[in-house]
């Protein structure tokens, strides 16, 4: 008996730790076949980098995404690698020499908080797919099948550096949906354009706006109706999440009762992210919310990578720095309703200055074409209040930062050894209003060059149909 208390205790942990347990199987008692297993990834990413020649960006000013500046520098790419920084490079085979003498170099920007595609222009109601504004919890629903990779819109990002993008679903509701990672790569369909493996971040979203579009249509419509709803939707998860612990239990210790549950796709994905297989990146404006909202991540115990928007960051800096949940604010939008009433400009440094992790979002199909310059604006004004932040520093606020708080750090938002050769050459300082982009490498490969227009991606929607300020 006490070996079978040992094993079933060993397999309560397993089993709480996913749906993904095996059982196994021995003789003919049908409980002890296989356990139902729910495919995570049905959806998966089929991107394929541009095949690429090893690239030497020489003579440049580099800034290494994680507070490293190297002056008349070079940097290496090869085989869709960062290899090296340096002065003292040279390519080992055939490849590229860019002389960038004069520009600067640094990691593609990653845009967290994005809705092109399911945004996208032109804009209407036929493409308007952001919002699945039916009930306060719409946690099933994916953003990616939203997306229409043909908006132009991801071609003028790409035109200011932007390589990689989180597309999140709107902030009607208390829990929108998930979100997908994006490299910002033409594709025919969304699939093409996926972050291999990046994790699945789900969008919640607090205050204003949940109470106005559902204050009429049955609630919340208050606060504390916000935050009750999503209590409910977390214990629901719970509850949800204990059905399946229960099954596999159940089916490892061979009972013939052990019945697969029903699926819930809404309680599948809340109880993913209780468990920080999704990451949660929640719409936030008042610090008072932000407070609110870190209590009920302690009592449920999962992770808030972001608050988004944040634009009272400041006053709770210290307390999101000893949570680790990260800000992703705008340089200076501020006032256009109650809760962005107390903006400030020094908002983004006060929060780095606090040691906690700052970020620089667009939340625009316009604003993602120059984040360089929203990082730049946020940088001046911290320097103007006597917060002195370096130009490398700042840059962690659209590189390294946003991609530790998408999970794939790992992967890209530095120019590290190992990392994807995500790159952007600039023609001056990026902290410039007149820096432009003028090269963005996606895993090593040329993706954008801006003195060839010839080689410019153009969506399918745009032949023929030149953008106001475009050539003709």
């Amino acid at each position: 008996m006490k070996n079978l208390n040992n094993r079933q205790q060993l397999f309560k942990l397993a089993a709480a730790a996913g749906f993904l347990v095996l059982a196994g199987c021995s003789g003919k008692d049908k409980a002890k076949e296989p356990a139902f297993k729910i495919n995570q990834n049905p959806f998966p990413s089929t991107y394929q980098p541009i095949p690429s020649h090893s690239v030497l960006i020489t003579n440049a000013t580099i800034l290494d995404g994680i507070g490293g500046l190297f002056k008349d520098s070079a940097v290496l790419l090869q085989n869709g690698k960062i290899v090296a920084i340096g002065n003292d490079l040279s390519l080992p085979d055939s490849g590229v020499i860019v002389n960038a003498k004069g520009k600067w170099v640094t990691p593609g920007i990653i845009d967290v908080h994005s809705h092109l595609g399911v945004y996208p222009a032109p804009g209407g109601t036929a493409h308007s797919d952001g919002n699945e504004a039916t009930n306060p919890v719409t946690a099933e629903v994916w953003a990616e099948h939203s997306i229409w990779p043909q908006d132009a819109g991801f071609q003028r990002a790409l035109s200011g550096g932007i390589t990689v993008m989180q597309i999140l679903p709107g902030s009607a509701n208390l829990v929108g949906g998930r979100g997908v990672t994006v490299k910002n790569l033409p594709g025919t369909t969304v699939q093409d354009m996926k972050f291999p493996d990046a994790p699945y971040g789900m969008k919640m979203a607090c205050g204003e706006n949940p109470k106005r579009v559902y204050g009429k249509k049955g609630g919340p419509s208050t606060r504390m109706g916000n935050v009750a709803g999503y209590r409910q939707a977390w214990a629901d998860a719970q509850d949800y999440q204990r059905t399946w612990d229960k099954y596999y239990v159940d089916h490892e210790l061979g009972k013939k009762d052990a019945k697969v549950p029903k699926r819930d796709l809404k309680l599948e994905t809340l109880s993913l992210a209780l468990k920080g297989d999704i990451l949660v990146h929640m719409h936030c404006y008042r610090a008072d919310d932000m407070g609110t909202m870190l209590d009920v991540m302690k009592e449920f115990n999962y992770k808030i990578a972001a608050f988004h928007h944040a634009v009272e960051s400041y006053k709770i800096a210290d307390q999101l720095a000893q949570a680790g949940v990260c800000s992703a604010m705008w340089a200076d939008w501020w006032g256009f309703k109650f809760e962005a009433y107390d903006g400030i400009q020094e908002n983004i440094p006060m929060v780095h200055a606090a040691k906690a992790c700052a970020i620089v979002h667009s939340d625009s199909d316009l604003g993602i074409q120059r984040l360089n310059q929203e990082a730049a604006k946020a940088w001046a004004n911290g320097r103007r209040a006597g917060i002195d932040i370096s130009q490398a520093e700042a840059w962690q606020w659209l590189s390294a930062n946003p991609a530790k708080s998408l999970g794939i750090f790992e992967q890209t938002g530095s120019l590290e050894k190992g990392k994807n050769a995500d790159v952007v050459i600039w023609s001056a300082d990026p902290f410039s209003t007149y820096a432009q982009a003028e090269h963005v490498y996606l895993d090593g490969a040329l993706i954008y060059d801006r003195h060839d227009p010839a080689s410019w991606p153009v969506s399918d929607f745009e032949l023929g149909q030149p953008g106001e300020g475009d050539s003709k």
